[in-house]
């Protein structure tokens, strides 16, 4: 008696057979034939097994279409386009700043031909990589000299170990941060190869502190800027123009890490004041460090300013070849620097500035526009009203400032209706859309939804049914 399960796998064709059909010849020519014999080999083990169950039958049909969602899913990327509706302006685990288009335009270019990264055209000698971006940031914060690295981690670490390697340097205990991802100051530190000094309390410094503080073995004394949070009440803090000038009676560098440091005044803006490197540099600091990504609206990177002969320093550390720029993020810095050198157009160009400025009577407008549109994609087991919001800046800057804005907010209109897995439907559509969870209900912040269009489009791509 013939064994069905056994005829069925007795029919399956053999890898030879199929990679010489027409249907797997357009698969090796989308993803090579090495890939494709891989995950035919590995389809057709599954599907012996599977052919193994009673009434189980060969489809090749059926088997090829499944070959190739399987390998469109492995050559997606990971990396792709999402809607930031998070309420979080600058979004650290959505790539804070979104790029102007100056700067993408500025990318390509230098992705796709040569550039005179180390090579001056003047000479035809070797030049230097932060040169590039070193002018816009001395006429932009009145530093003598900059130095560019990977983030302001960076920065803080290559300017600690630079100028105080195996000696102490002075921080009040106020200041101590812990950043995203656990990063603490201390630990920087500690691997910078200096030995902190905890000055004053945590809610009150005096100078009286530092001085008191300070020994042979002092190294410098340092000024960390608390941009994620705020400590308020029975509070001293000293200002940095006392700081700087005790340091410099004792022939110390004033170090002063601004973190999220932008580079104008938002108070003209209407956003809360923080300080920028140009006010910190008047108040006599000698070295100043900040983030590019952040506030400043540009990519990734630790910008360190200042007095010359310490940057000079700094600049010739062994670790700046292991932290410095690549020619595609210095390329980017550049194009959003420039554009500061049009203030009067800034609010316009730079997207984070513009969507921080974003005019609330603007974002309830748009809510209005798409709440038909969201409801139609729902139906009526989902209630979709328009909810006042109040979106953050992010990425630990002014951590306690909120921006009014409009939103969604979706709930069930019944006792069915799982918020959750709301949420991760539309974090499947095409253009994933990335919301919060609120009061049992899913909620978009839109002051960050440009591309409306495109977001409209895909919500007939929802799948909500069944939850």
């Amino acid at each position: 008696m013939v064994n069905p399960a056994a005829a069925a796998r007795r029919a399956l064709p053999s890898v030879d057979r199929l990679l010489g059909s027409a249907a797997v010849a357009a698969l090796i020519a989308a993803h090579g034939r090495s890939r494709v014999t891989e995950i035919l080999r590995r389809a057709l083990d599954t599907e012996r097994e599977r052919l193994a169950q009673p009434d189980a039958a060969w489809n090749e049909e059926l088997f090829l279409q499944s070959c190739s969602s399987v390998l469109q899913e492995g050559a997606a990327p990971s990396l792709k386009p999402v809607f930031n509706l998070t309420g979080t302006v600058l979004h650290t685990n959505l790539g804070r700043a979104v790029m102007p288009k100056s700067a993408a335009e500025a990318v390509m270019a230098a992705m796709t031909r040569p550039v005179n990264l180390e090579f001056e055209l003047d000479t035809g000698g070797r030049g230097e990589r932060d040169s590039h971006v070193e002018r816009w940031l001395k006429q932009l914060t009145g530093g003598e000299k900059a130095v560019a690295v990977n983030n302001n981690a960076a920065a803080v670490y290559l300017a600690l170990n630079t100028l105080a390697l195996k000696r102490e340097v002075l921080v009040s205990r106020g200041e101590l941060i812990e950043i995203g991802g656990a990063f603490r100051i201390p630990d920087i530190m500690a691997r910078a190869g200096v030995k902190l000094v905890e000055v004053g309390t945590t809610n009150r410094t005096h100078l009286k502190d530092f001085a008191e503080a300070i020994t042979p073995r002092t190294a410098a004394i340092m000024k960390v800027h608390t941009s994620n949070y705020v400590v308020q009440g029975f509070t001293a803090t000293v200002p940095e123009a006392d700081l700087a000038k005790l340091a410099h009676e004792h022939d110390l560098p004033f170090i002063v890490d601004l973190g999220s440091g932008t580079l104008i005044d938002l108070e003209q803006y209407g956003l809360p004041h923080e300080p920028t490197p140009r006010e910190t540099l008047a108040h006599g600091a000698d070295v100043v460090t900040f983030s590019g990504d952040k506030l400043l609206g540009g990519p990734q990177a630790g910008l360190l300013v200042g007095r010359r002969d310490l940057m000079a320093r700094i600049a010739k550390n062994p670790m700046k070849r292991a932290l410095r720029l690549d020619k595609l993020t210095l390329t980017a810095l550049d194009a959003v620097l420039r554009l500061y050198l049009h203030p009067e157009r800034l609010h316009e160009e730079l997207p984070a500035l513009r969507l921080l400025t974003r005019k609330a009577d603007d974002i309830a407008a748009q809510a209005a526009r798409v709440l038909p549109q969201v409801t139609a994609a729902l139906g009526e087991a989902w209630r979709v009203e328009i909810t006042a919001c109040k979106s953050q800046i992010g990425s630990g800057a002014l951590p306690v400032d909120a921006l009014p804005s409009s939103g969604l907010a979706m709930s069930p209109s019944g006792k069915k209706g799982n918020v959750g897995k709301l949420a991760t439907a539309f974090r499947a559509l095409p253009v994933p859309v990335i919301g919060h969870i609120k009061d049992g209900a899913f909620v978009l912040d839109l002051r960050c939804l440009d591309h409306e269009d495109e977001f409209v489009a895909q919500l007939g791509q929802l799948k909500v049914k069944g939850f």
